[in-house]
């Protein structure tokens, strides 16, 4: 979803369906008469196959188009009424609360908001506005913009499947009544909350505000988790701990999946069961109690997935109830594989944007595998065993379970997050157990007899406290010990796919093919990194700061790394470059070349050199306490190699000394050429230097080819001069700057010259990172945002 390509015609659409139809006719009337029944059949399944991918990519396509026709691309402050239908939560910048932003000629749509807590009256509950309010808010409005960088977190991508358009601050905030709201035009809105479908969600709504509020007042030690693990509520997580059970590949069990929500409906049937046993056992007469049990426990289902949500693992339980539910009143047989790939399309029908969420491709893969392991079991399942036996058979076949879950997900969760722990299978074995059998479900029982019994419920919930005290203090005893950590592999795509088929091997049936064929299937992830790196130069996207990536066959330097203005508040070397370097299959850097210490140049350093190994770093002035080889960079300096030439021409060695006064006109400027590649191959990056080194430059370089210059000081009105740009007349101009970035740059002065002199401008803000691949002649440059439907602006 949301690659941009000819987009599927609705004619031909309409053409290939009636086509399809035509041949299925054809089929049933005619083949079976003939011995090419099998032949036309096969066909017919195949042209199924590609017809129902067709029309998903053009439902899906259309869903997107309607989505984004309302996203906010430009900034400014208005005045907007808002109506409150979910809870907001905790942020470093206030309240982050999503809101319905009413119109009274289109439909509401749905914005996030931040909120100073100082607005937010003081009678609310529990960090939020009131679910089911009427506001009148002055918002200053913002588009969604974040770093358009390979491997990077995706936040625009993000806003789409979380259906928000926009985001905000708001300035000024006044509540409202529903009758304000009536008087205002909004009598439509006001009457769809009435329906009893808005007033159940609401409802639901209320009820998780609640059990927060009540956690936020408790005394309990673990209240965040205990929440969590029952309304899947995060917010009030400390992130050391969300850490820790990332270390241990255990934040899955932080997620309201189908253990979670059966536990709750199976609880509550019993209790019916109970019920009607002691009441009214002659209705099973009637009705056999299988049959009878079906809509009591779908309901309890629907009611804790609207509890907690309707989270994609939660909705997935839910749908296969359902469908299972169905069949079991058509007394029709139903296939495990069948079940799960009928609820995914029908998620997919409902939600298309689910297929976008590493959580339906973590949850449906998981259901896979467990319902293989389950085949197996019920192969190898033996009676009349003794009940040590079973034990002794129950702890093997969690341990065989968790590894196989484990080597399944492996390649799936290297696409996704490129990284994995060693300690999950280790740790599943232990928390799968104590808290899917102790703790979710006494949460579960604390909960519903706080509903009723709120003292008697209180006492369950410091029972189910103490028991996660005695788990958290396993957990630190092996944090200590085994200090787990997550372990990044830089694995290109094509090496998944291979360990992905030798993994596929292993889960084969004995005897259908050799198990060591598998190892063969692992070997490219061993082979030497050179033998698999395209040549290319990018100039990453990391807002309002610069980093140049290059790599040939024998090389990786980074020139700059960018870096945020507070790495530890928002690390773009965490969340960024590392990221991008190891989407490209990085595992060592040669070289990194800083042009200068300004922390937009250098900030993201500390983050970088804690996950990739960098043999030497260079920089204008020196740079104490640095585990790598470390040396000045100055002009006259010139690495070489079979692909690519890389030149120091400015500082010189004598003005490195003032590196410290005048950082900006030290800056180490690089010139890199590409060996046999036209019309491309000369880049010449400015690091922040203007005027004063374009005039030098100038002076001892008058020859120099440049082809694409990277502007100085992202564009400043004090750099790029017009007798600079006019001499070296590069093809392309790029201005590495951030979205909206206070400072203007590129700045209106630059632009105006590059357009006088008809230098195309490319700027990392509108276009993402922008790359430059020499493996083929004549290649130009390709952008980022032009990937992804959801990027453009």
């Amino acid at each position: 979803m949301g690659h941009i390509f000819d987009p599927i015609s609705p004619v031909t659409l309409g053409i290939a369906i009636g086509l399809y139809f035509l041949f299925l006719l054809i089929y049933l009337r005619v083949a079976q008469q003939f011995n090419s029944s099998k032949l036309l059949g096969g066909l017919l399944g195949i042209f199924s196959v590609c017809l129902s991918f067709s029309c998903g990519v053009y439902y899906a396509d259309q869903a997107l188009t309607t989505r984004l026709e309302h996203r906010v691309t430009t900034s400014s402050v208005d005045s907007y009424t808002i109506y409150i239908n979910r809870m907001g939560e905790q942020s470093p910048n206030g309240i982050r609360q999503p809101a319905q932003i009413l119109n009274e000629n289109d439909a509401p749509i749905h914005w996030v908001l931040s909120i100073d807590e100082t607005l937010i009256p003081a009678d609310t509950m529990a960090h939020s506005l009131a679910v089911g309010q009427y506001y009148r808010a002055v918002i200053q409005r913002q588009p969604v913009h974040g770093y358009a960088t390979q491997g990077a977190f995706d936040v625009e991508k993000w806003f789409v499947q979380q259906n928000w358009q926009g985001r905000g601050k708001v300035v000024q905030l006044e509540m409202l009544s529903s009758e304000q709201a009536l008087r205002e035009g909004y009598y439509d809105h006001v009457k769809q909350q009435q329906s009893w479908t808005r007033k159940f969600l609401l409802a639901a709504e209320h009820l998780r505000l609640k059990f927060r509020g009540y956690f936020l007042a408790s005394s309990l030690q673990h209240q965040s988790l205990l929440l969590a693990l029952l309304t899947g509520d995060r917010s009030l997580l400390d992130p050391e701990l969300e850490q820790q059970f990332q270390r241990f590949g255990i934040s899955h069990l932080l997620a309201i999946s189908g253990p979670h929500v059966l536990i709750f409906a199976a609880l509550m049937t019993w209790c019916i069961i109970q019920l009607i046993n002691r009441y009214y056992a002659a209705i099973y007469l009637v009705i056999p109690r299988q049959r009878l049990m079906l809509i009591p426990f779908l309901l309890c289902v629907l009611l804790y997935c609207a509890l907690v949500g309707f989270e994609i693992p939660a909705l997935r339980t839910l749908l296969t109830v359902t469908i299972v539910s169905i069949f079991i009143l058509l007394k029709r047989p139903v296939h495990a594989s069948f079940l799960l790939l009928f609820s995914a399309s029908v998620l997919l029908f409902i939600d298309p944007f689910s297929i976008l969420s590493a959580a339906f491709w973590l949850s449906y893969g998981a259901c896979f595998i467990l319902i293989r392991i389950y085949q197996e079991i019920v192969q190898e399942q033996k009676t009349g065993q003794s009940w040590r036996i079973r034990i002794g058979y129950a702890a093997q076949l969690l341990i065989k379970t968790q590894w196989k879950i484990f080597l399944a997900l492996l390649p799936l969760t290297l696409l996704l997050f490129k990284q994995f722990s060693w300690m999950t299978p280790f740790a599943n074995i232990i928390a799968i157990p104590v808290l899917g059998a102790i703790v979710v479900p006494l949460d579960v029982i604390a909960a519903c007899f706080w509903l009723i019994l709120p003292a008697f419920g209180h006492l369950i919930f410091q029972l189910n406290d103490g028991v996660l005290q005695a788990v958290l203090v396993l957990f630190n005893m092996m944090d200590h010990i085994f200090a787990p950590e997550l372990q990044y592999f830089a694995l290109r795509p094509w090496m998944i796919i291979s360990i992905s088929f030798g993994i596929l091997i292993l889960f084969l049936p004995k005897g259908t093919v050799p198990k060591c064929w598998s190892i063969i299937c692992c070997v490219p992830v061993f082979l030497p990194a050179q033998l698999k790196s395209p040549t290319q130069l990018v100039v990453l996207d990391v807002g309002q700061g610069q980093s140049v990536f290059i790599q040939d066959q024998t090389q990786r330097i980074l020139l700059d790394t960018g870096g945020n203005h507070d790495e530890q508040k928002f690390s773009v070397g965490r969340q960024v470059v590392v990221p991008f370097l190891k989407a490209q299959g990085v595992k060592q850097l040669d070289r990194i070349i800083l042009s200068h210490l300004d922390q937009d140049h250098s900030g993201a350093l500390p983050a970088i050199l804690d996950a990739i190994s960098v043999t030497q770093i260079q920089a204008n002035e020196p740079m104490p306490k640095l585990q790598s080889t470390f040396e000045l960079c100055y002009a006259g300096q010139r690495f070489e190699t079979p692909e690519t030439i890389i030149q120091v021409l400015s500082p010189a060695l004598q003005e490195i000394g003032r590196a410290d006064t005048n950082r900006n006109e030290s800056s180490c400027v690089m010139h890199i050429e590409f060996k046999n590649n036209q019309p491309i191959r000369h880049f010449l990056i400015m690091g922040d230097a203007g005027w004063e080194t374009e005039f030098k430059l100038l002076q001892h370089y008058p020859d120099l080819r440049v082809d694409v210059l990277v502007l100085g000081h992202h564009g400043s009105r004090h750099s790029s001069a017009y007798d600079f740009l006019q001499h070296y007349r590069p093809q392309y101009a790029i201005a590495s700057a951030g979205a909206t970035n206070r400072y203007g740059h590129p700045s209106i002065e630059v632009q105006a010259r590059l357009a006088a002199l008809q230098i195309p401008l490319l700027s990392t803000a509108k276009a993402g990172s922008i790359s430059f691949s020499f493996d083929q002649a004549n290649e130009q440059p390709r952008f980022y945002r032009h990937q992804y439907r959801w990027l453009t602006q």
